[in-house]
């Protein structure tokens, strides 16, 4: 069997929202490394005993790859371990191009992404008919740029569904911009730690989230969801509407 090196999603913090698969290997793995306090050290009491742990928070890009190139060479099955899905904020491109060089095979194994998490956590769909169809995943400015043409304002004025990433403690910068785009005091839902046994949630509206999660303390680790999903009328959907027929189901009355 190829040996390859692995790149897993953890999920957003409950360690049961990993995947089967993504648990399985861990069960295998002789080398972890896992991105610090955002993945729940229950994930480890799966492993073996021998099995050795890095902190990537303590680590440079080329340490990591470092350690894996080593690790590989001893035949031995190396896990990078990523907090929610590795494919978002996961800084995982400048990583696998490192393997491409050194010619080690690597797979990726998706994870229940914090904005998903996030929406169940205040029981919400990001997708209502005829409200919002779409849902837009950004950030604010922050030491990582964005481009020009992905500034909040132009992508709230779509009007879609939105889940920013990274952007809580900028708050005040972000209900700025998001009112510029929305040009109305829509719905927003801040989450911290979604899933996990300190979760919490406000929700309000771009008028008042901000001295609602300054009195919740919350300013870092938190999703931020903003849009009329959160608190809206909806039409129903056509999926399980009676007279809606489709493959495996006959609107009522028809033969």
């Amino acid at each position: 069997m190829k040996n390859l090196v692995y790149f897993i999603g953890a999920g957003p913090g409950d360690p049961d929202l990993i995947t089967v698969k993504g648990r399985e290997l861990l069960k295998t793995a002789d080398v972890i490394i896992y991105t610090g306090s955002l993945v729940s050290i229950k994930h480890f009491k799966y492993c073996k005993e021998d099995m050795k742990l890095y902190n990537s928070a303590e680590m440079t890009l080329e340490e990591v790859i470092g350690l894996i190139e080593k690790v590989h060479k001893e035949n031995k099955k190396v896990i990078r371990l990523h907090t929610g899905d590795p494919t978002i904020y996961g800084a995982i491109k400048e990583q696998i191009d490192e393997l491409h060089k050194l010619n080690i095979a690597y797979e990726i194994i998706p994870g229940v992404s914090s904005f998903t998490a996030a929406a169940a956590a205040i029981k919400r769909e990001f997708t209502l008919p005829d409200v919002s169809q779409t849902i837009i995943i950004s950030r604010l400015k922050g030491r990582t740029s964005v481009p020009e043409n992905e500034n909040l304002e132009r992508l709230a004025s779509i009007g879609a569904s939105m889940a920013l990433f990274l952007s809580v403690a900028m708050i005040d910068e972000v209900v700025e911009k998001l009112k510029k785009g929305y040009n109305k005091n829509v719905a927003i839902a801040v989450i911290q730690r979604a899933t996990w046994e300190d979760e919490k949630s406000v929700i309000g509206t771009l008028d008042d989230i901000v001295n609602k999660i300054k009195e919740a303390k919350i300013d870092k680790t938190a999703q931020i969801l903003v849009g009329d999903f959160i608190d809206c009328e909806y039409k129903k959907s056509l999926l399980y509407d009676e007279s809606f027929s489709h493959e495996y189901r006959k609107s009522k009355g028809e033969k």
